[in-house]
Parts: C-alpha cells; sequence; structure tokens
C-alpha cells in the first residue's frame, strides 16, 4: 500500500487548483489517499501555514507524505524541496514554511527536487509548481521512491527559517506574540500551555485583564477569555464571539500574561 498523503495550501477552493493537485497525484497512483488538511489559509500567509503543519503533522502515521503549497516565491530563485524525518516526508518550497516542524522533530535528509524525470513536466509552469513539481514527488515518495532519487542534497542549515519570536518569562510576567489565528477569531499565542500550568494567570491587553480559565463557557457569552487550546498554545477568544475582531488583534502583535504567585 502507499503511504498517506497530505495537501495543505491556500488555494481555497472556488478554482480547481486543488482538485488538479489530486489529478496529478492519481496520474501516477489512484490508490494513494490524499488527505486536505486546509486549503483555507490566509494567502500568501507563511506563518500561519507554518503552524498550522506543525500542529497537524503529529497527528499522521509515521512515513506520512506532507505536501504544503503556500509559495508566494513560486517561479523565482526559491528552491523546491523534499524532507526526510523519522516520521514522515515534507514537500515543498523552501521558503521557511517547514521551519515549525524542524523546530520539533530532527531533520535525517534533504534534497533540492532537481530530477525532472519525478515532475509532471520538465517544463513546469513558473506559476504551478504545487501541481507540477510538488504534487508528483510528493506522489512518488508516496509510492516508495527513495528521497535521494529526487535530486542533489543540501546542507540542512541552508533551508530557509521562519524566525518568530519566542516567549519570554520575567515574573511574574510571560511575554509572547500572536502566531496564529483560526476559522473562529480566536488568537493562538506563541506561549505553550505549560508554561502557565497548575497555577492562576491572566492575559493583560491594553489594561485589559482576560481571565486564564479551563474552557469557553467559564465565562459569559460575549466576554474574553484566555485558554489553552487543544493545540497545546495559550489562546484568546471571545465565548461565542470574534477575538480578532472585538479586540483588533493580529498576527504578530505582541500578548502578555501575568502569572498569580500568591
Amino acid at each position: 500500500m502507499p503511504r498517506i498523503l497530505t495537501l495543505l495550501t491556500d488555494f481555497g477552493l472556488q478554482d480547481p487548483y486543488v482538485g488538479v493537485m489530486k489529478g496529478a497525484i492519481a496520474q501516477i497512483n489512484p490508490q494513494i489517499a490524499a488527505i486536505d488538511l486546509t486549503h483555507d489559509l490566509p494567502r500568501q500567509n507563511l506563518v500561519a501555514a507554518r503552524f498550522a503543519l506543525m500542529n497537524a503533522y503529529p497527528y499522521f502515521p509515521d512515513d506520512t507524505v506532507h505536501v504544503a503549497v503556500v509559495d508566494p516565491g513560486v517561479g523565482g530563485d526559491r528552491r523546491a524541496i523534499a524532507l526526510e524525518l523519522a516520521q514522515g516526508f515534507l514537500v515543498g518550497p523552501d521558503n521557511g514554511i517547514f521551519s515549525g516542524i524542524l523546530s520539533q522533530y530532527p531533520l535525517i535528509k534533504a534534497v533540492e527536487l532537481t530530477n525532472d524525470n519525478y515532475w509532471r513536466s520538465p517544463n513546469p509552469s513558473t506559476t504551478f509548481h504545487g501541481r507540477d513539481i510538488f504534487a508528483p514527488v510528493g506522489a512518488h515518495l508516496a509510492n516508495g521512491v527513495p528521497i535521494e532519487q529526487l535530486g542533489e542534497a543540501i546542507d540542512p542549515h541552508t533551508l530557509v527559517n521562519l524566525s518568530l519570536p519566542s516567549y519570554t518569562q520575567e515574573k511574574p510576567y510571560i511575554r509572547g506574540a500572536i502566531q496564529s489565528i483560526d476559522h473562529f477569531g480566536n488568537l493562538i499565542t506563541n506561549i505553550p500551555g505549560e508554561a502557565v500550568n497548575d497555577v492562576p494567570w491572566s492575559v493583560i491587553l491594553n489594561e485589559e485583564i482576560i481571565i486564564g480559565a479551563q474552557t469557553y463557557s467559564d465565562l459569559p457569552i460575549g466576554q474574553a477569555i484566555a485558554l489553552i487550546g487543544s493545540h497545546g498554545w495559550v489562546e484568546i477568544a471571545v465565548n461565542c464571539g470574534n477575538a480578532e475582531k472585538e479586540l483588533r488583534l493580529t498576527w504578530g502583535d505582541p500578548v502578555q500574561l501575568l502569572i498569580y504567585t500568591e
């Protein structure tokens, strides 16, 4: 049986782009199970793509092939790459989209996709590498083609790193930033839930105190709330509302937590 293959893009579903990528995969092996992670990411938002892929990655079996295409540099001089990790494979542009996963899991091999025998065409479109390079390469990996056959080995230290500010702790405060915003408008920070486990805490935003709680229902409808989301990060929400719109915050905005020690 071929390996599982996942797809993550910012293409949306109005146009046939996602379906065409699946067609390119099926031309190589129609038995490949192609699972959609999401195609509704904010357009060209690599930070959102990095977060979504990083948080989906651990929920798939070993040897899964993850094809991720958020590619504002398509057709330019950015490299097309495939990466092998102990838990699976990553295929996509070298623009930092995989840096969240690489910050948590060790890399085994990295190649630049220079062998056009595994592309859909040796003359790919300059605007649709998802169809002509990444989807076919992902399908060949899912079929068991060794990563070494896909191109030339590259130094892992040369991979683009999409760096985000680290969270910092200076008692009684923890300072971080918003690293993602989900469909509900919840603001997901880069502060791990472990940092506030078993202690009372709140978020301080523009002198407003947002109470740290366990569930959305701990506070009345319409009230801002902070909690540890299912992804394991501290997030800020509005119960039955949209925190992004109501608090007027966005990607990269600073967040400060107050830890109550007494």
